[in-house]
């Protein structure tokens, strides 16, 4: 599974953060920081979803108030 965060959607409530530790507070830009993530595009990056946190990576993406955050199934659709 992986997880895609749109960091330019991000309003900075950080709902996501609670829900999951691979989501950090950058309060100087008021976004969250999707940790160990690559930028695929222009403010969008992407994460493999390590066994055993998909329920967390799931709750973090139903948490986010103007769903900046999606989760992906291993056959590339989208769960969440």
């Amino acid at each position: 599974m992986k997880v895609r965060y749109d960091r330019d959607t991000c309003i900075g409530m950080f709902q996501c953060v609670a829900e999951w530790d691979a989501f950090e507070k950058d309060e100087d830009a008021g976004k969250a920081v999707l940790a160990d993530s690559e930028e695929v595009e222009d403010g969008v990056f992407e994460r493999e979803i390590p066994d055993g946190a998909e329920l967390d990576a799931k709750f973090a993406a139903r948490a986010c108030p103007v769903d900046a955050i999606e989760v992906y199934d291993d056959d590339g659709e989208q769960v969440v």
